[in-house]
């Protein structure tokens, strides 16, 4: 049994004062017994809108911000799973990024936004490059593995299954999911789905108010809420055991039933 806790905030622009934010909210997570924390999507840096501000704050992989969550990782011996704003070779763009940091410091997986937010009302393809469609990268935290993806991807159950077949039994999951008429109510139906139709843990860790809507939780294979948070900044965890992955896919054996696989879109 692994316990995992996802971590919920507010990012804004200024870098130094998210990994602030950030140091405090694992600092507490892992004084409880979390051996996994999982951040929000782009937690190294979030404005009210996507413009010029996002290129000129990103970071490459070696930078200030995930060299720091590598310093957290080592001084607590957990994993760490964040989003950040990579740099890349590519005037005008940058990558939206998630990182698995390792307790040596290392960076243990990484994952680059597949599905980008062009919808209500919002152009991330305007200044975020979408990941390439590779095979999904895991990692292991005590016998669980992890595997990850970003916010608008939860909207697509495709996505969550590669990962699944790539072996995960545990979805880290961070999250920017703008406010609006109902999306609160898609954010906690699309997560329990994931998890329901995969039957495998989700950890899904939102930006809270003004730019996210909160209501990160951790989900169980059989779709139960084990831990939650409301509107405000914190941290939630809950117990995740490969035996309940096991009973349930015993129980309701829908991976091994089906008979159709995913395959990329070209």
């Amino acid at each position: 049994m692994v316990q995992v806790a996802v971590a919920q905030f507010a990012p804004g622009e200024d870098g130094d004062g998210n990994l602030a934010a950030v140091r405090k909210l694992v600092g507490e997570a892992a004084g409880r017994g979390a051996r996994l924390v999982v951040l929000p999507e782009f937690a190294s840096f979030t404005a009210p809108r996507m413009d010029e501000r996002f290129l000129a704050s990103a970071e490459p992989l070696d930078g200030p911000f995930t060299t720091g969550l590598g310093e957290l990782a080592r001084r607590h011996g957990i994993h760490l799973v964040a989003g950040v704003n990579e740099r890349l070779d590519d005037p005008g763009r940058i990558s939206n990024t998630l990182v698995a940091v390792a307790p040596d410091g290392s960076i243990a997986a990484t994952y680059r936004k597949t599905h980008l937010y062009d919808a209500f009302g919002y152009k991330e393809s305007a200044m975020v490059r979408p990941g390439d469609l590779a095979d999904p990268e895991t990692f292991t935290v005590d016998g669980v593995t992890v595997g990850m993806q970003t916010c608008y991807d939860v909207r697509f159950p495709e996505v969550t299954r590669r990962i699944v077949d790539a072996g995960a039994d545990v979805l880290a999951l961070p999250a920017e999911w703008v406010p609006g008429p109902l999306k609160e109510d898609h954010w906690r139906t699309l997560v329990r789905a994931r998890a329901i139709e995969n039957t495998i843990y989700v950890a899904a860790a939102d930006q809270c108010a003004p730019t996210g809507a909160g209501n990160s939780m951790i989900v169980d294979p059989m779709g139960v809420v084990v831990a939650a948070l409301g509107e405000g900044t914190g941290t939630a965890a809950g117990d995740v055991a490969p035996e309940r992955v096991a009973a349930v896919r015993e129980r309701n054996p829908a991976l091994a039933l089906r008979r159709y696989t995913v395959v990329p879109r070209t």
